[in-house]
């Protein structure tokens, strides 16, 4: 897999993540720990978009 390519793959899974933590909020009951957990993945793979990203 190229840079490119896995840079790909983490922006679509960021934004598969970010759909789900908007569908959790939306619930009844949202269940905040599974939120948080959510956002932390998120994040996690931010962090990595970034460092793959600055790389040349």
């Amino acid at each position: 897999m190229s840079m490119d390519e896995r840079i790909s793959a983490l922006k679509a899974k960021h934004h598969t993540l970010e759909i789900a933590i908007q569908e959790e909020q939306n619930r009844p009951h949202p269940d905040d720990l599974q939120i948080a957990t959510l956002k932390k993945q998120k994040l996690r793979i931010k962090d990595e978009i970034v460092t793959l990203s600055s790389h040349p």
